[in-house]
């Protein structure tokens, strides 16, 4: 009782739990699609490519997340520009991101170095630190939520399509390197959310797991994504609570929890749904 006792005293813890809650709409729904198009490799290159924004910044003297935002966007456009190109045989897909990957977090490293003091501010942004979640943090996630959400709304027939059969998309007039690119898009933003939650070193884990573990029992897409979302809602609850209780460090924890929960699902001798 002690974690709920602090909770309603503390603002601190507040404002930590409800960036999990709203950093679990976004990994729920944009998490979704990451598993069903098997993109985890892009998600990756995008998220450490966002180290060298947030380096830049830094030594800028901007806010790290500015930087995040910026170097993700940017990084996303490149992977899908890339993609394109390597569908058609000019390039090998996995070695130009494999360059975007070590560039991004070469730059970010040296720019790290190269700024005065001792950034622990950055350091948190690398390892998590959901207990350092301001108002503002919030009110930035809650805006970047909302534009995930409206897009998915959106174009939920489009990506439903792009997800299960490109080409089918393509014979009936979808822009597929268009819609592509937009949701590499909303990866980014998505991964710039969950930085703030787990850290960059353990972003892909909670893009990638609780979709990956809801896919193992909805059997429709909609279905994934509302059972993702619920699952992160209960692995970043209960990674604040466990972390406060026994003095672990939040991130680790959190993404600890969902790695086992999703090797408790595939382990259960239950069937596959359809997904």
């Amino acid at each position: 009782m002690s974690f709920f006792n602090a909770l309603l005293e503390h603002t601190f813890l507040q404002h930590a739990l409800f960036g999990g809650l709203l950093a679990s709409l976004a990994c729920g729904v944009i998490g979704s699609f990451v598993v069903v198009r098997r993109i985890g490799y892009m998600a990756g290159g995008i998220a450490h490519a966002i180290l060298g924004g947030m380096g830049i910044a830094y030594f800028m003297g901007q806010q790290p997340m500015s930087g995040a935002l910026i170097s993700a966007l940017i990084a996303a456009i490149i992977i899908s520009r890339v993609s394109h190109v390597s569908k058609n045989g000019h390039h090998q897909e996995d070695t130009i991101i494999s360059a975007l990957w070590a560039v991004g977090m070469s730059l970010g490293i040296i720019f790290i170095a190269k700024t005065p003091g001792y950034n622990v501010d950055l350091m948190s942004y690398l390892f998590g630190n959901v207990l350092m979640i301001s108002s503002s943090d919030l009110l930035l996630i809650a805006f970047l939520d909302a534009g995930v959400l409206l897009f998915t709304l959106l174009y939920y027939k489009q990506l439903l399509a792009l997800c299960y059969d490109p080409e089918f998309a393509g014979l009936r007039g979808i822009r597929v390197e268009w819609l592509n690119t937009l949701l590499l898009c909303m990866v980014a933003i998505t991964v710039v959310i969950l930085i703030q939650i787990v850290g960059l070193i353990l972003v892909i884990a909670m893009l990638t797991l609780p979709a990956a573990t809801a896919r193992l029992r909805a059997a429709t897409l909609m279905g994934m994504m509302i059972l993702a979302t619920i699952l992160g809602i209960v692995i970043t609850s209960g990674g604040l609570l466990v972390s406060y209780n026994y003095d672990l460090p939040t991130g680790a924890t959190t993404a600890l929890i969902s790695g086992l929960i999703y090797l408790c699902a595939a382990l259960l001798p239950l069937r596959k749904s359809s997904s």
